[in-house]
């Protein structure tokens, strides 16, 4: 920082804020901190009464907006508006609907290098358009072109850092297993909330095939889905380890690669992934017919997104996978999943 006239001052940033104050009438700031100086500045800060002022020269270093603007587009992929830079900060919001990714360890490589934050949501939630996801700046009014440098580099080797993955629209096939249902003893609960849960992100379940806890009859339901076209295959009920819940075996029968059957996720700790070809499979414990939040919430939108779930992902989601049943529930806005 130093101090020099008006005149000099031209291309220079601003250290302070400068007041205009007219006696009884206005007082506010005619220019702010880390304001640009430049040539037809010159005449009104005269008026200000600034002769003199300090500023601090770029000499070899990125002025906060310009700064944040470049580590902004080279951190940014699909999905994504950024705003212009404000105070030396920009903005990422969500363009459309779909799944926020992060590459998490970019971001903690790129707030190694000092002067340089980069925030962010989680990664690996689902987002609605207009959400505001993250925001990068640099700490003081100006950096070193090197460490700009730097984190562009870490941007272009992780690239995208951050990206929205919109969900695909699919159609959707669910076998619902039970005598209970099957045989009219009880109405079945299930199929209306995993419909609503499907068309809330984007995806339609077109047939629903109701079966008796019969391994046979709901292999060949699985199989008419896939010949009529199913991309994905919704299994409800007979999850848990009573004699007569066979969904596990009949998924497998049916020719499912299991991935997992469990996961540390509680609502959801009995859910079971798996891919008959390409096509995923999930088998839906009874919790998600209860909870506004489970393991539906979590795996099923990163399906849509088009992303090959595998079973680390799964035995990764301990940390966060507990939901405390709040009386009123805040999901996506609480710790669960995260």
């Amino acid at each position: 920082m130093q101090s020099v006239t008006v005149e000099e001052s031209i291309g220079m940033v601003l250290c302070h804020d400068i007041t205009r104050i007219v006696p009884d009438l206005f007082k506010g700031r005619a220019f702010k901190k880390g304001h640009v100086i430049r040539e037809e500045d010159i005449p009104r800060l005269l008026e200000l009464g600034k002769e003199h002022i300090y500023v601090q020269s770029f000499d070899g270093s990125v002025h906060e907006n310009d700064a944040a603007q470049r580590i902004a587009r080279a951190a940014a992929g699909n999905g994504l508006t950024l705003s212009e830079p404000y105070e030396g900060k920009v903005s990422f919001t969500a363009k459309t609907d779909g799944l926020l990714k992060v590459n998490i360890d970019a971001v903690n490589r790129m707030n190694d290098i000092q002067d340089i934050m980069f925030a962010t949501l989680q990664s690996n939630h689902q987002v609605a358009a207009g959400t505001s996801l993250a925001g990068t700046r640099i700490i003081p009014l100006s950096t070193d072109e090197a460490k700009v440098e730097a984190v562009e580099q870490i941007c272009r080797a992780a690239f995208p850092v951050i990206e929205i993955k919109p969900f695909a629209r699919l159609r959707v096939g669910m076998v619902t297993t039970g005598n209970e249902v099957y045989k009219g003893l009880i109405k079945d609960g299930f199929g209306p909330v995993v419909r609503k849960k499907f068309d809330a992100l984007g995806s339609v379940v077109s047939r629903q095939i109701f079966v008796p806890d019969d391994i046979e009859m709901t292999v060949a339901a699985v199989h008419e889905l896939l010949d009529e076209g199913a991309e994905m295959i919704a299994v409800t009920g007979g999850m848990s380890v009573d004699p007569d819940d066979l969904t596990p075996a009949s998924i497998k029968a049916a020719g499912g690669r299991i991935i997992s059957y469990g996961a540390p996720v509680l609502p959801g700790a009995m859910f079971l992934l798996a891919y008959i070809g390409d096509v995923p499979v999930v088998g839906l414990p009874g919790c998600v017919m209860y909870h506004k939040a489970s393991i539906f919430d979590l795996i099923v939108p990163r399906l849509l997104a088009g992303e090959t779930v595998e079973r680390s992902d799964i035995t990764a989601m301990g940390h966060g996978g507990f939901c405390s049943s709040c009386e009123h529930c805040r999901y996506p806005l609480c710790g669960f999943g995260k």
